[in-house]
């Protein structure tokens, strides 16, 4: 899988928080995710942002969280891309995207993470666990690129 923002891509934003591995969590991370994307000018990202956050916040509190080990929740901005990293100490239990029926009532996080997000992955984090992140390309919007008002002129 690509690794966005490589050392070429200086960071506009970023912000990094850890999270006790509780349920409220998910709804603390949703809520500063919004609020973050939003102040940095990406009002139209907010929402699927914060989606993805929660998903990713909820598979990492379900499936990666030990006990007395936070769960880190990255967003950070360059010239090209929105990211969202979510890290857990758990790194032998990476994500796998499933098919779930009708009946399933789980399943569908990632295909969810997947239809909101231009590109997702997960990889080894640095020290102990994984990262799961997803990102959305930002080129057009920094530019003031219109493409529909382009498309008129």
């Amino acid at each position: 899988m690509p690794e966005p923002h490589s050392s070429t891509d200086p960071v506009h934003h970023e912000d990094q928080l850890d999270y006790t591995p509780v349920p409220r969590s998910v709804s603390l991370a949703r809520h500063r995710t919004t609020r973050l994307v939003t102040a940095w000018g990406y009002p139209h990202l907010a929402y699927d942002a914060a989606l993805v956050v929660s998903e990713l916040m909820t598979k990492a509190l379900l499936h990666g969280s030990l006990r007395d080990r936070l769960i880190r929740l990255r967003i950070s901005t360059t010239a090209a891309a929105l990211r969202v990293d979510v890290s857990d100490p758990r790194a032998e239990r990476l994500p796998c995207p499933r098919d779930a029926t009708g009946e399933d009532q789980f399943g569908r996080g990632l295909t969810l993470v997947g239809a909101l997000a231009e590109d997702w992955g997960a990889g080894p984090r640095i020290g102990v666990g994984k990262t799961v992140w997803a990102e959305w390309g930002l080129a057009l919007t920094l530019c003031g690129s219109d493409p529909v008002a382009r498309a008129k002129e």
